[in-house]
């Protein structure tokens, strides 16, 4: 497979407005030569792919004898035509999704490439600037674009698919259940792991991970199994597994609870947490209830006191750990948990009481050991 230079581009006609509601934020070459390396890692050389981009915004990612672009952007693909060879359309490419909007055969072999847009259009952050999506076939509907355009690559049988997006797709058990579409038909066959800060137009506080994800069409598919046990690798050699960590949420609630937990039970409120990023950017402990907060009984309480300690401690957890949600190994933490218990209550006055709980030396000496332990090798000084 013949994969050629591609010259790095000022790509900047949209101001953060226009960014947030196309999805478009361009990827830096060095990422696009990644893609590139993994495909001609895990391609067959001997067969002749074309190289398509459904979301290509100047083409940056388009390589190769034959390659085909389209984007929603008109500026965009303007600017893609007077730049490249490439064949480009200026559509939308999850509406009336086909082979035959390409001029491609059902015969010809396909890899699908690119940065497509991950934009939750329902989530509140930059909600203030968001607009009504774009049409979409009612089979790839998602309210993240991401997983709609995922799902569109099934629909184009695409033998490869080698894209960067959010690891969270994968490893948040409601994301992989929402690509079903896509992952019935694919299997993850390599991958690398890198940083959200490798984009110069994202948060640099609060980094998350991106996938270089290459799948193969595989009629057998994957299940959540398989991620759970597949084991990532970072762009600098870390090795994780999710299937190595237990979380908080096999024993105390994450999301808003009134449902399940009465009044009378109730001891305390914490702010629901999401993942391991969330809680670095949110609250914990909350005076009062709100339809965004966790009803705590007073067997619970210690696990509420875990989370709101390990906040202190999100500096030492690496990126790549950003959207799991919060690990804990469960034997270690009862055997210290009134250290935690202790340091919650020194944070929040307002637990005093609530618990019963101790003066105990050396607390903060024995929680660090128990995080050391827990991250072992992922742990940052």
């Amino acid at each position: 497979m013949n994969v050629g230079y591609t010259a790095n581009m000022n790509q900047n006609h949209l101001d953060l407005k226009g960014a947030v509601n196309f999805g478009s934020f361009y990827t830096p070459e060095h990422l696009v030569d990644l893609v590139y390396n993994i495909i001609k890692k895990n391609a067959p050389d001997n067969e002749r792919y074309i190289i398509l981009d459904t979301s290509c915004g100047y083409g940056g990612f388009l390589r190769g004898e034959k390659s085909i672009g389209a984007d929603i952007d008109k500026q965009a693909i303007q600017f893609a035509r007077n730049n490249s060879y490439s064949v480009y359309f200026n559509h939308n490419s999850l509406l009336n999704i086909s082979r035959k909007q390409y001029n491609l055969s059902k015969d010809e072999k396909l890899i699908i490439v690119g940065n497509p847009p991950y934009n939750d259009t329902t989530s509140i952050i930059r909600k203030d600037i968001k607009e009504k999506s774009c049409l979409k076939d009612d089979d790839v509907k998602a309210r993240d674009l991401g997983i709609s355009f995922l799902r569109s690559y099934n629909k184009l049988e695409s033998d490869y698919v080698c894209v960067l997006h959010p690891l969270s797709y994968l490893i948040k058990k409601t994301n992989f259940n929402c690509l079903r579409l896509f992952t019935n038909n694919y299997r993850l066959t390599d991958s690398v792991v890198f940083s959200s800060g490798e984009f110069s137009a994202t948060s640099k506080t609060t980094q998350f991970p991106v996938i270089a994800a290459f799948y193969e069409r595989n009629l057998c598919g994957m299940n959540y199994n398989y991620i759970e046990n597949y084991k990532f690798k970072t762009i600098d050699n870390k090795i994780f597994s999710i299937k190595n960590y237990d979380t908080i949420g096999n024993y105390a609630s994450k999301y808003p609870n009134h449902k399940q937990v009465s009044q009378d039970e109730t001891v305390a409120f914490f702010y629901t947490m999401r993942d391991i990023n969330a809680l670095k950017r949110a609250a914990t402990f909350l005076d009062k209830e709100t339809y965004n907060t966790v009803r705590i009984t007073r067997n619970t309480l210690p696990y509420y006191c875990y989370a709101d300690v390990l906040k202190d401690y999100t500096p030492h957890i690496p990126y790549y750990f950003g959207n799991n949600d919060i690990i804990i190994d469960n034997d270690a933490f009862l055997e210290i948990k009134n250290l935690f218990i202790q340091r919650s209550v020194e944070k929040h006055p307002q637990l005093c009481g609530i618990i019963e709980q101790k003066k105990y030396n050396n607390a903060d000496i024995e929680i660090g050991k128990y995080f050391e332990s827990l991250l072992g090798e992922h742990y940052m000084d």
